[in-house]
């Protein structure tokens, strides 16, 4: 049984030819289809940059050629050129329609302009297919740039009827996703998000941290996300910043971590005058970023949109009290009071004026956090996905079965 897993996801490459993914597909996401497969072939985009190897080895996930197939596919997101390039277009979906044939069945992530081609063509020669829903496209396009704007409402309605007209759709949301993309199928939630430690000593330093805060102390505020997409919303943090600096508020330190290019963040710092506030940190191996998150005060989850954050879950698991947009599904991981409205970060002020400097409210957050965090606990979310995949897989191979059969009969 061969599987095609379709992502929008850009493979990287170092100057030895070795191939790499971002933090979201660890070889361990990997052995997740694996598992269910006996060969699995990944369509994704290839970067045109090439890393020093070095420098790959340390930040992103080694690719494995040897266990994977990689298909490359144009890119068609980069440019409104590239999306209206009408041979790349057709190139686009000469190579999945291929692939799509090629394979006995397919999951899909989505929003992926090349996971809704996939599915066009599941469908068409009808190939059992599974969707995940990590995101909302309308969200991610709109919040990106003009040119996002521009495609946001025809990837919407595409993204919304692949979802309806998929037999299998995992969520990593509870609700809101659910709510934008309804599913007619089988259907199930299971985040991205698999944590391992929940060690109730790392709360107890928490609280004695929090305990020991004294007034006029500096204030170490973070955020986990790449620099370089403005629908993260680091920006409003940095505005924030500064009115607070106008009120003669300036004990607040925020650093970031993650790659991409810096260059507007710090205009806004400059503008703001709090350059000397904002502490840009690079890309930061992920096992490191946990230690990192234990120096800092508050956790701020600033998105435009989202599905549900990892980083956010994350920063709760090591009972950091922490602040988020009401974006996506960031509201079913924080209560009322800790959230802001993604469009007014005047509201992100007046939590922490408010909350900041209460000992009381930002225990009471850490205490909460680390139980809420425990929802997320890798045996039990990786045994419901498993089940999930496993009887996607168990139907397709009878499906094939019955077709062979009935194709014997006659």
């Amino acid at each position: 049984m061969k599987l095609l897993f379709v992502h929008g996801m850009k493979i990287k490459e170092d100057t030895n030819g070795n191939y790499y993914t971002d933090g979201s597909y660890s070889p361990e996401i990997w052995e997740r289809y694996l598992s269910i497969t006996d060969h699995l072939s990944v369509i994704a985009r290839k970067e045109h940059v090439v890393y020093d190897t070095e420098y790959a080895r340390l930040n992103f996930n080694f690719f494995d050629r040897e266990k994977i197939q990689l298909i490359e596919v144009p890119n068609l997101t980069s440019s409104i050129r590239n999306f209206l390039d009408i041979r790349k277009r057709k190139k686009l979906n000469e190579i999945v329609k291929e692939s799509v044939l090629n394979n006995d069945y397919i999951i899909c992530r989505l929003p992926s302009t090349t996971g809704n081609i996939a599915v066009k063509f599941a469908l068409e020669f009808d190939k059992p297919f599974l969707v995940e829903v990590v995101g909302c496209a309308w969200d991610a396009l709109w919040n990106h740039s003009l040119k996002g704007k521009i495609i946001a409402l025809p990837n919407y309605v595409a993204m919304k009827k692949s979802v309806k007209k998929a037999p299998y759709v995992i969520y990593v949301t509870n609700e809101f996703l659910q709510k934008r993309y309804p599913a007619t199928g089988e259907s199930t939630n299971c985040s991205n998000v698999a944590l391992k430690e929940f060690d109730n000593k790392i709360l107890k330093r928490r609280l004695l941290k929090i305990e020991n805060m004294t007034k006029g102390d500096k204030i170490i505020i973070g955020t986990t996300a790449a620099v370089n997409v403005r629908y993260k919303g680091q920006q409003d943090v940095i505005a924030a910043l500064g009115k607070l600096k106008m009120q003669g508020i300036s004990n607040y330190e925020y650093q970031l971590v993650g790659g991409g290019e810096q260059t507007y963040l710090k205009s806004v710092a400059e503008r703001y005058d709090v350059s000397d506030q904002v502490k840009f940190l690079g890309s930061m191996p992920h096992d490191e970023v946990f230690t990192w998150l234990d120096t800092l005060d508050i956790y701020i989850q600033p998105s435009k949109t989202e599905g549900l954050p990892r980083a956010l879950i994350e920063a709760m698991s090591r009972g950091l009290p922490a602040i988020g947009s009401n974006a996506g599904g960031i509201p079913e991981l924080l209560e009322k009071d800790c959230i802001f409205n993604k469009f007014d970060y005047k509201e992100l002020i007046e939590i922490i004026l408010k909350n900041v400097p209460n000992k009381e409210w930002l225990k009471n957050k850490s205490i909460r956090n680390f139980e809420k965090a425990k929802e997320y606990d890798k045996s039990r979310i990786e045994l419901r996905r498993n089940d999930f995949l496993k009887d996607f897989r168990k139907n397709t191979v009878n499906r094939k079965i019955g077709d062979k059969h009935a194709s014997d009969i006659k």
